[in-house]
């Protein structure tokens, strides 16, 4: 039975006749994106052997039936693992509508990227930024998904001690917005009852809580530890970080440690660093007694002025050709060669793009 999508080019449904009329045909682990339907599965023989399923389509019959179906022990009502999303930003002859900053939070793997080490700073990042100005710009199933991803990213920092700093600043600035929102903007830009964001505000003041009481136990070493390390190889390490905080805490670590810390050719390559291409660079000098720049106050004093470089050990990627935003699988970019998304350029590596957390809000904003 043919069948034609919203997009024309779309191949549309798999479908089959049975003794009931026409059904649509799953395959075994895809979610359904139909939010508005109650889906009952059962197996449907196939010659090729291959996992299929056919739904009966249900419509919900009464509002309040669907209100159940919603919020009857589910999480979110989304549940989409895709690696890609085609970004537009108006309507053409083939597509009609825009992409949202919303449908992009909901459609993007971020529930398994916070579980990658090389991906963990990035969401809590963007998630920062959308802390900060973009809560009121998500739709009501995006907050929800938002929340339930922030209970996992603050699980996970429970768990495994992986960076709590940069998780406390996130739910600080979350409620810092959702204080300034309900008691001086009003109630009336937060979407849902106003119960939901008391709830809510409770579950960030417990979080902070336990990441505020959060100890990190001492691992017992039975090899080598980092203070064994010869100097050299402890002060290299130090020249490859690019936070100016870390060093500070690794300088409280010992005293060997605190003098590494504080050498002046360390703060000078991580002034240059951030801020050599800033202008103007030579008007910020803090000059010392002797004549030679103190490069630790001149450090902290750019960075009230200019925003630090940010690292990242993996991000999303934009491709300038296909307009595709997508989180890049190294692993598939090496034993198959696949670029992360269905690429019709002839050099797919030349149109990508790597995507910093405010270029990700920057691309929905119209």
């Amino acid at each position: 039975m043919p069948f034609l999508g919203k997009d024309w080019r779309s191949p549309g449904c798999s479908w089959t006749k049975t003794e009931h009329g026409w059904k649509r045909m799953v395959f075994y682990g895809h979610e359904l994106e139909d939010s508005n339907r109650e889906l009952d599965l059962k197996e449907f023989p196939c010659d090729n052997n291959e996992h299929l399923f056919v739904e009966d389509i249900c419509e919900l019959a009464t509002p309040k039936r669907r209100k159940n179906f919603y919020n009857n022990n589910t999480k979110s009502q989304f549940s989409f693992r895709d690696k890609w999303i085609y970004v537009q930003k108006g309507s053409t002859k083939e597509r009609h509508g825009y992409c949202t900053l919303g449908e992009a939070l909901n459609r993007l793997d971020f529930s398994s990227a916070i579980h990658d080490l090389r991906r963990f700073n990035y969401v809590a990042k963007l998630f920062q930024l959308i802390a900060r100005s973009q809560l009121t710009s998500l739709s009501g199933a995006a907050q929800k998904n938002y929340f339930n991803i922030l209970e996992k990213i603050v699980r996970k920092v429970a768990e495994d001690h992986y960076n709590p700093r940069l998780v406390k600043e996130l739910l600080q600035d979350l409620s810092s917005t959702l204080h300034s929102l309900t008691l001086h903007v009003g109630r009336c830009v937060l979407v849902g009852n106003v119960n939901i964001w008391l709830c809510r505000l409770e579950n960030i003041l417990k979080w902070q809580q336990q990441l505020s009481d959060l100890q990190i136990p001492k691992q017992m070493c039975t090899g080598m530890s980092f203070s064994d390390l010869p100097l050299h190889m402890q002060d290299k390490i130090l020249y490859n970080l690019s936070d100016a905080c870390d060093i500070i805490n690794l300088g409280q670590a010992t005293p060997t440690l605190h003098i590494l810390s504080e050498n002046r050719m360390l703060w000078k390559r991580l002034c240059h660093f951030h801020f050599s291409d800033k202008q103007p660079f030579s008007r910020n000098l803090v000059l010392t007694k002797s004549d030679s720049v103190d490069w630790k106050l001149m450090y902290f004093t750019l960075q009230k002025h200019y925003p630090v470089k940010e690292q990242y050990g993996d991000t999303l990627h934009y491709c300038k050709h296909c307009s595709i935003l997508f989180w890049k699988d190294r692993h598939l970019a090496l034993l198959l060669k696949d670029c992360g998304h269905p690429c019709t350029a002839n050099d797919p590596d030349s149109c990508l793009v790597p995507v910093s957390p405010q270029h990700f809000i920057n691309l929905f904003q119209f």
